[in-house]
Parts: C-alpha cells; sequence; structure tokens
C-alpha cells in the first residue's frame, strides 16, 4: 500500500502546478488513447510469454488509471478511494463461494464461473431495478 500511495502522490505532484505541462494539459478523454495503447501492450507482453516486459507494461497501464482518478479528484467527480472500494465491493459480491453463503456449491472453475456469472447478473438485475424505482418515484418515464 505504501508503494501505491506513493503512485498517487507521483500523479498528484505532476498534476500541479509545479508539475509537468504536458502532465497538466491532459484530460479523462485525451487519456483514453494512452489507456488503449498501454493495455494493447499489456497484452502483447501476455501473449508473448515475455514476463519482464509484462511487469513494466502493467505499471504503465496502472499509471493511466491512477493519473485519470487523479483528473477525476481535480474535477470532483470521483476519487481513487472511491474505485478501490467499488471494485472490492464486486469482487466480494460475486465471489459468494468465497466470502459469502455458497462456499459447499463450488467445486470446479466452472461451478466457479457459473455462479460467478449468476452473481454478476443478480446485481446487475438489482440495479436496473433500483434506477426503475427511482425513475417511477420521480415521476419520470
Amino acid at each position: 500500500m505504501k508503494n501505491f500511495q506513493k503512485l498517487l502522490e507521483l500523479a498528484a505532484k505532476l498534476r500541479s502546478p509545479t508539475g509537468c505541462p504536458w502532465d497538466r494539459k491532459q484530460t479523462i478523454r485525451s487519456l483514453a488513447e494512452s489507456l488503449e495503447e498501454e493495455s494493447d501492450e499489456v497484452l502483447s507482453a501476455i501473449r508473448k510469454g515475455d514476463d519482464a516486459n509484462l511487469e513494466e507494461e502493467l505499471g504503465d497501464l496502472l499509471f493511466n488509471i491512477v493519473m485519470i482518478a487523479q483528473i477525476a479528484a481535480e474535477e470532483k467527480k470521483f476519487r481513487m478511494s472511491g474505485v478501490l472500494r467499488k471494485i472490492e465491493q464486486k469482487i466480494i459480491a460475486r465471489h459468494s463461494w468465497v466470502f459469502g453463503k455458497d462456499r459447499r456449491k463450488v467445486k470446479t472453475a466452472d461451478d466457479a464461473l457459473r455462479l460467478w456469472r449468476e452473481n454478476k447478473n443478480k446485481i446487475s438485475a438489482a440495479k436496473i431495478s433500483r434506477v426503475e424505482k427511482a425513475r417511477k418515484k420521480s415521476g419520470e418515464k
């Protein structure tokens, strides 16, 4: 966690008035191309089995994500802490056989994938239902 915090601080410094003009100029949208390029480089390293390059490319991809979250925080859209909290909640909810009541239901990887998909679908349906209820309550169609 200490290294991750340093990475967050590095992004904040680059975006600060005493940081880098190029980094300060970036927007979430402008970083989309870089995010795609870095994702492609990660995939390439995986396909080649190039672990040394994969380590480097994962870092590049992670830093793109950190920079996007930094910009979002500056724009008061969301913070990295929210990103981390939401992914933690999602992973736990979708892995009910590890963290919940379905422990005895999963014996194989196929069982895990089936239950993961079921959990994902239940969560998606619940989100849609909440949105529909909110619309009805507000009088929206």
